[in-house]
């Protein structure tokens, strides 16, 4: 007999599976999104083109992946997500080393487009997804951990590209990522990933019951457009500001040199705040985590307008420390309020306007840069600022869980609940004591069997449930 809380692979073999994943998000990512950064002026001298039309070509990448996502991620659905990325590996390098043949701006643009397939099946999404269908709703610590790895993307391959760049040539230097996603990423996957789930999470026939929140119903359907709005306003916002954060930062008065060093501030608290999120905000629903998050870049905005430049780093480690968080609330968010089932469609649907976000930002962002200076962050501060209020309309729900202030229905060993299972809790709406009776009460409870719990009929409920997947007894 096997519960339906049962995963594959075991319990044992999900460290080498999410290093794994890990190390070929940094290569995707380094090697793909992170490559005009550095190689677009050598592109564009070589090519006789623009700097921006090599801007413009990722963004018709993104637009691609924006498009074919959902239909990636059925794909994972149906428990094939080792052959997605695969796939997803095996375009990048046709899309890299056809970029090292480009002869002119079409070709190069037909390069993007091969890599733009890749990004639809081979970024966080795909990989969160084939956790999911493993895991299940246990998945969230290792999303967490897939994103501690992968966040050093940048910190790895700007300067690997930089040096093969100045050595090589960016010819070269593209034909080395290619041979690196079939040399290096495609026998990492093949090694630690399962074929196929032995119980595949994603699939309804694994569940006995139904997920959270019905994506078809009212409160499903609202829930769907706030984490859309969400995700497209926070990756608007990660890559306009990723695009052209040393300009802003010039524009305030620092030197070059201080300019530089005060960025490179971003990509530390991206990490540190993923390993807060770890340690600490993994005991709370990940509502809770996103909404702090999704506040903090409008909240560092607004201390860079009322004191000036001097705040420059706080704004800075302000915007990291979100983006960081919210990376990883990509993943645990629609896992939490839907549950396993069809979390790679799910997953893909929610990345369509992100991905077009991403695409339109740096353009959008930089003629807003050009004409109000810094001032242009008030557009990125009310967008997150107005999403983060959005997530409060979501409500948190502890399911089986003990009554707010009765500490002893939550003790391990206690018989039962102390109240119905119905009964809703509004999370940080009920003053600090309150909130802290719910956290102790959440850490408390005893693991529960996947799909344990009934989802509530009033408002939109989200279960707590992070327990560790039981083996095959």
């Amino acid at each position: 007999m096997i519960s339906t809380a049962t995963t594959s692979p075991p319990d044992q073999r999900r460290w080498p599976i999410i290093v794994s994943l890990g190390s070929t998000q940094t290569l995707a990512y380094g090697s793909t999104y992170y490559l005009p950064a550095i190689l677009a002026p050598s592109m564009a001298a070589g090519l006789g083109i623009a700097v921006s039309t090599v801007f413009l070509c990722l963004s018709l990448a993104l637009v691609t992946a924006a498009f074919l996502g959902p239909r990636a991620g059925r794909w994972v659905d149906a428990g094939y997500g080792r052959q997605v990325l695969i796939a997803a590996h095996c375009c990048y390098a046709a899309g890299l080393g056809l970029m090292a043949l480009a002869q002119g701006p079409w070709s190069l643009a037909v390069s993007w487009v091969l890599i733009g397939l890749g990004m639809a099946m081979g970024q966080y999404e795909t990989a969160f997804a084939v956790l999911t269908s493993y895991y299940g709703r246990a998945a969230r610590g290792s999303i967490t951990g897939i994103t501690l790895i992968a966040g050093f993307a940048s910190t790895i391959c700007w300067p690997i590209s930089a040096v093969m760049d100045a050595q090589l040539g960016w010819r070269l230097a593209c034909a080395v990522w290619a041979a690196c996603q079939l040399a290096l990423a495609v026998p990492a996957i093949l090694w630690a990933l399962p074929r196929r789930p032995l119980v595949n999470h994603c699939r309804p026939e694994t569940h006995d019951s139904g997920d959270i929140v019905d994506a078809g119903d009212t409160n499903g359907t609202w829930v769907m457009l706030v984490l859309a709005f969400l995700f497209a306003v926070t990756w608007f916002t990660t890559t306009a500001i990723g695009a052209h954060l040393p300009l802003i930062l010039l524009g305030l008065g620092l030197g070059t040199t201080q300019a530089v060093a005060v960025a490179t501030l971003m990509g530390p608290m991206q990490v540190a705040a993923r390993i807060v999120e770890s340690i600490f905000l993994r005991r709370y629903h990940p509502l809770i985590g996103a909404r702090i998050a999704s506040l903090l870049h409008p909240l560092g905005a607004t201390a860079l307008f009322i004191v000036g430049p001097v705040l420059a780093p706080l704004f800075v480690m302000a915007h990291g420390a979100g983006n960081g968080i919210l990376t990883i609330a990509k993943g645990t968010l629609p896992l939490a309020l839907f549950g396993p089932v069809g979390y790679g469609r799910r997953q893909g649907v929610l990345m369509v306007p992100a991905r077009i976000g991403m695409a339109i930002a740096p353009f959008a962002f930089g003629l807003a840069v050009a004409a109000w200076g810094h001032w242009a962050l008030t557009i990125t501060a009310s967008l997150t600022a107005v999403a983060g209020l959005l997530l409060f309309t979501l409500r948190a729900r502890v399911a089986d869980g003990a009554q707010v202030g009765n500490a002893q229905a939550a003790a391990p060993g206690h018989p039962g609940p102390a109240f119905d299972q119905g009964t809703e809790l509004q999370a940080l709406g009920q003053g600090p004591q309150v909130f802290a009776a719910q956290v102790d009460a959440i850490v408390a409870e005893p693991a529960r069997p996947e799909g344990a719990g009934k989802p509530g009929m009033g408002g939109i409920d989200i279960e707590i449930d992070d327990a560790q997947p039981a083996t095959r007894s």
